[in-house]
């Protein structure tokens, strides 16, 4: 997320929010943000706000996610929203929404439905 200047602005219980600003070395050939660059936001977005149902000591991992583009991704900034739509002990369901924003103006620009995993005790995999 670093890489992408998001930052996270909102966190509760099954629900996050991240944030990222426009910037050239994350757009495609139109300057609209790249697919890839917003797939990667709302998936982090989906995973954090799993995570914040799972145990403490459980890293989380997405095991499969499918992505709506339903606009171009132009605006001054980004926020990507991800909210628990069902917990469980191993897998949690999620979903995502983008925004584009510009001055007052938002626009939701994608969607993401993101199936997670919890994994404990396992090498390597810790919670964030």
């Amino acid at each position: 997320m670093t890489t992408l200047g998001a930052r996270l602005t909102h966190l509760a219980r099954g629900q996050v929010h991240l944030c990222f600003d426009w910037a050239p070395a994350l757009t495609q050939q139109h300057g609209f943000i790249h697919a890839g660059m917003m797939a990667t936001v709302l998936d982090s977005a989906c995973g954090y706000a799993g995570l914040s149902v799972m145990p403490l000591e459980a890293g989380v991992l997405s095991i499969e996610f499918k992505i709506n583009l339903l606009a171009p991704a132009k605006g001054q900034s980004f926020r990507c929203e991800g909210v628990v739509l069902k917990p469980g002990r191993t897998i949690v369901v999620t979903e995502g929404r983008a925004y584009a924003i510009d001055g007052d103006q938002e626009k939701l620009v994608a969607t993401m439905n993101c199936t997670l995993m919890a994994l404990e005790n396992r090498p390597g995999i810790a919670a964030v």
